[in-house]
């Protein structure tokens, strides 16, 4: 009976007077389905997309795991043997000290800007490098190796270099941070200043650290910080990023006070739970557009019970029992279904495509972090989204099943 109820169920899909052409009400269904699938899967990759590239972005220049003082002055003076015990924890692969401070950066004339002044060991010192910021070196490199053989250099940002007008190899820049040693004389704070030569330049692609960031060895950092010997903490690289929260609850109970420990989810918890957020809300919303799709197909299915009915009694005078009616509207509910799941599925992933390697859509960095809408097409979603519409269809073709089982042989032969 299976094949003679998939035929039937096929031959209610199409027009009337011996057409092979689909009817217009099976197509609307079909359409709405497609619709909805489409959408979901390119704004689910969308949202995804965004929370990987920013992921991605934020921690080029940011640890798995950081390690900080609780103490107001932000100073950790026996760094050393803090830098062994965290590169002997199980689960970290790669540690080194960092100073962090902000300083008013100029090039020799009138214009100066702000600026975060990151000191970290020079390239080829430490091993295996905690961040990926070394990468991205576009000019030059982070050993801050200068034409005099010193490592007085400095990394800037492509965008701060090009607003200060510097080059590498061929220009300076001027650093300054105030402390808080006062003069006796003016009563004023100390400011200190360093002039270092631009010896490379890097360019991310996140506006944050190209446009403010500015990297030097440690020594320099630590005279502009007025740190002494001391260093601002400690950057971590894990095995594995998803395991850098259990990593560094277990380093912070096993280092005791006064050390704590951020990893990067905590870092910025703020805009990934925004982001999570706002893709469940989506999702959500998108969702109705396949709900509303469901209720055409449990529309166009009433409309071929009431439409076939005698058809219905006939086929049920001639023997054919009424789970066998029920089956030919399942197939064909779920016929209409599984069509518009796999339209929507080809044109949801050749429109995130096209998104996504084209950049057809542009955006503001100094906004966004971004310059143009990613999209991630991630399995999970897709196969999520999938399952989600073919189980809608499924349901909505219950009732016109069951209704059209249960009409009675002599009934539907008397309409």
């Amino acid at each position: 009976m299976r094949a003679l109820e998939l035929g039937i169920a096929l031959r209610y899909l199409r027009s009337r007077r011996g057409s092979r052409l689909l009817s217009l009400i099976s197509l609307i269904a079909i359409g709405g389905v497609a619709i909805g699938v489409s959408a979901l899967i390119v704004i689910m990759g969308v949202m995804s997309g965004l929370q990987e590239d920013l992921r991605e972005k934020i921690l080029i220049g940011s640890p798995d795991i950081r390690v900080l003082n609780v103490g107001a002055d932000m100073v950790i003076k026996d760094w050393r043997s803090t830098l062994a015990r965290a590169r002997a924890e199980p689960g970290v692969v790669a540690a080194e000290p960092f100073v962090l401070t902000k300083a008013l950066v100029g090039a020799g004339h009138q214009y100066s800007d702000g600026a975060n002044v990151v000191g970290i060991v020079p390239d080829g010192q430490n091993g295996m490098p905690v961040t990926s910021i070394r990468a991205h070196a576009t000019a030059g490199d982070f050993r801050f190796l200068t034409s005099s053989g010193t490592r007085d250099g400095a990394v800037l940002g492509a965008k701060l270099a090009s607003r200060l007008g510097v080059y590498p190899g061929m220009d300076s820049v001027t650093l300054m941070t105030v402390g808080s040693e006062v003069s006796p004389v003016t009563g004023t704070p100390i400011p200190r200043e360093r002039k270092l030569e631009v010896t490379g330049i890097f360019d991310t692609g996140m506006f944050e650290y190209d446009n403010a960031y500015v990297y030097v060895a440690m020594p320099v950092a630590q005279e502009l910080a007025g740190l002494h010997d001391g260093v601002t903490g400690l950057d971590l690289k894990t095995t594995s990023r998803w395991e850098a929260p259990d990593i560094g609850l277990r380093l912070q109970t096993r280092l005791g006070y006064p050390y704590r420990t951020l990893d990067w989810q905590s870092q910025n918890s703020s805009l990934f739970q925004a982001l999570k957020l706002e893709k469940a809300g989506m999702t959500l919303i998108l969702m109705l557009i396949i709900l509303v799709a469901a209720f055409n197909i449990v529309g166009t299915l009433t409309m071929v019970v009431a439409d076939k009915t005698k058809e219905i009694g006939i086929l049920r005078a001639m023997g054919m029992p009424a789970a066998s009616i029920r089956r030919i509207f399942l197939m064909q509910g779920f016929l209409i279904g599984a069509t518009g799941t796999a339209i929507g599925l080809a044109l949801g992933l050749l429109a995130s495509f096209a998104l996504d390697e084209g950049k057809l859509i542009r955006l503001d960095p100094s906004v966004y972090f971004i310059d143009h809408l990613p999209v991630a097409r991630q399995p999970a979603d897709i196969a999520l989204t999938v399952l989600a519409s073919l189980a809608i269809a499924a349901l909505a073709t219950i009732y016109p099943a069951l209704q059209a089982s249960r009409l009675l042989p002599v009934e539907a032969m008397r309409e």
